[in-house]
């Protein structure tokens, strides 16, 4: 469960980091003001929606950091170099590619659940199969 004020802590860190009013806020991630001032006065528990706005348009923001507050903010650099994923997902503001996207070879793991999150919020939930002889 998530806490409320201590939610709004890290929405105001946030704000804070980028200097940006709620209003601003609000605007940048596509909301209306009030749910920023509901959020920030601990009155409304943020919806999933709303914490996928602040991740996708604010990328040093890490999601278990914004609902738990553990983690890093801003994002602590990645070792990952941008040549282990060639086909690099764009951003809201880049062109769209489209190359299909390759992960790189996982030595002796499987993938047992894949989650695609849309924008409206929504998302699908593929898990594997296990097949029993």
């Amino acid at each position: 469960m998530i806490n409320s004020t201590d939610f709004a802590k890290r929405l105001k860190k946030i704000m804070e980091f980028y200097q940006l009013s709620s209003s601003a806020f609000a605007e940048r991630i596509h909301v209306q003001r009030s749910s920023i001032s509901h959020l920030l006065s601990g009155r409304n528990k943020p919806s999933l929606d709303f914490v996928l706005k602040v991740t996708k348009e604010f990328h040093d923001v890490e999601l278990y950091w914004l609902l738990n507050g553990k983690g890093d903010f801003p994002k602590s650099i990645s070792p990952i170099s941008e040549s282990t994923y060639p086909n690099k997902i764009s951003t809201s503001k880049e062109k769209v590619s489209q190359k299909s996207f390759e992960p790189p070879l996982l030595s002796n793991k499987n993938i047992d659940r894949i989650v695609i999150f849309y924008s409206d919020g929504t998302f699908n939930e593929y898990l594997k199969e296990v097949i029993k002889s």
